[in-house]
């Protein structure tokens, strides 16, 4: 099985780029119940931003593979509070401009999940990624029929299983 896992609450600081930011105290505590749902020897992969591996491991002792294709979409942003709209615009299927190209997400991301499927364990694989990147694959994948109200439901963090053969996503209740 197939599960996605949206990182934690990160500590939102608009003097760093966000690809930088860890988790806050707030995050790690939702991390550590929900490292309590994830299977013991699931085959976990991540973003290689900090916000995503640490929520797959709160405690620094899992082994957890990163990857770069994995990380939320690239796009030039102002810290504003106006990002909710724009993100939910974008995931929706608008284009802006400075931002990554959806096929090109959707590609790098897949390509990221195939490759960790080619992994030689068995079970169950847990990936940790980014909302926007994940939206805009699972529309390739699943048909997600409203990506932005998908995405604006995500939690931090959420747990969703994807069945890939039956093209359909699931929140997993883990709280």
């Amino acid at each position: 099985m197939l599960f996605l896992v949206r990182h934690a609450m990160p500590i939102a600081d608009p003097t760093t780029d966000p690809s930088t930011w860890t988790l806050s105290s707030e995050g790690l505590a939702a991390a550590r119940r929900l490292a309590k749902a994830i299977p013991a020897h699931a085959w976990l992969v991540s973003s290689d931003e900090p916000k995503a591996w640490q929520t797959l491991d709160p405690e620094g002792i899992r082994d957890v593979r990163r990857d770069h294709r994995l990380r939320e979409v690239r796009r030039v942003e102002a810290f504003s509070d106006e990002f909710r709209q724009l993100r939910r615009s974008y995931v929706n299927g608008s284009a802006h401009d400075g931002w990554e190209r959806h096929t090109e997400v959707a590609q790098r991301f897949g390509a990221a999940v195939s490759d960790a499927a080619g992994h030689p364990s068995s079970g169950d694989m847990v990936i940790a990624s980014h909302g926007m990147a994940m939206t805009v694959w699972l529309s390739r994948v699943v048909s997600l029929p409203e990506p932005g109200t998908f995405w604006a439901e995500l939690q931090f963090p959420d747990l969703l299983a994807v069945d890939l053969q039956a093209r359909t996503v699931q929140r997993r209740d883990w709280r």
